[in-house]
């Protein structure tokens, strides 16, 4: 069977175009993976130490086009957030499909205060004990240098994820996620892509942006946008006691672990058209 000229000239660009795309990232010499991790954990405790407290305001809008057409929920809230893991919210507005703000959106937020308290925090948080890391190499991230490295589960727990992490070479610290969970907690998904960010306030790293993408059987699609602004950081000024800094630790490090849990909750708005969920 012949091919036609048109279609073998784009297999030629699309080749071109992902052989550019490949070679965007910089080689990396005199550091390791591991040591990029192990400094990244280092100044994480560092400045988990000393961030008292901030607060913020988050944007929440989900969408979900299925069986029965397309519905939308959006939610603004307050955030207040005191060490070592106390987080308060307060609605600001809300509109939309009711069913999605209270059983999916307002849902997300109870589950981020009780993340704190769950004793596997320590298991699914961002380290050599939990992942196996693989240095890509090294790129431009809002005008900053960031090492660039493969990530994959050394288990296949549906709170750990695999894809890539952007850390940022001069703070050693976490600035963009982009993954996928290790294992898919139902049936019903068939897959999710998690885009993470974060921005630099003061002298700490704050989430700026989460985007989750997840597709269902039979044509379902949820996405579910946070848009985080207006911080206001408050820094530790005395020294804080071993309860203090390692609960805090675990607590942050695990913050990717809620990620893949805010994108199974987007989930049930499938529940919404199907009734899997009481």
């Amino acid at each position: 069977m012949k091919i036609p000229g048109i279609i073998l000239c784009i297999f030629v660009l699309l080749g071109v175009l992902s052989a550019e795309q490949k070679t965007d990232l910089s080689a990396v010499e005199g550091i390791t993976a591991s040591q990029i991790v192990n400094r990244m954990t280092k100044n994480d405790r560092k400045r988990n130490q000393e961030l008292h407290a901030y607060t913020g305001q988050r944007q929440y809008h989900l969408i979900y086009t299925g069986i029965g057409g397309k519905r939308e929920a959006d939610l603004v809230v307050e955030v207040k957030y005191e060490a070592p893991a106390r987080k308060e919210f307060r609605v600001m507005s809300e509109s939309g499909s009711h069913w999605m703000i209270n059983r999916v959106l307002k849902r997300l937020l109870e589950t981020e205060k009780e993340a704190a308290d769950e004793k596997n925090q320590e298991r699914t948080a961002l380290t050599e004990e939990n992942y196996a890391f693989h240095l890509l190499g090294q790129e431009d991230l809002g005008g900053r240098p960031a090492y660039v490295l493969q990530v994959e589960p050394k288990t296949a727990n549906k709170l750990l994820y695999r894809g890539k992490v952007w850390i940022d070479a001069a703070d050693y610290a976490l600035s963009k996620i982009e993954g996928e969970p290790a294992k898919y907690p139902s049936f019903w998904i068939t897959k999710t892509i998690v885009h993470h960010s974060y921005r630099k306030v003061g002298g700490f790293w704050l989430p700026a942006r989460n985007e989750s993408n997840t597709d269902v059987r039979l044509g379902g699609h949820a996405v579910l946008s946070i848009e985080y602004s207006d911080y206001k950081v408050v820094a530790q000024t005395t020294s804080p006691s071993n309860f203090y800094t390692n609960n805090l630790k675990a607590s942050r490090l695990s913050r990717v672990s809620h990620l893949l849990r805010q994108n199974v909750l987007a989930f049930f708005c499938v529940g919404f058209e199907r009734g899997i969920y009481a």
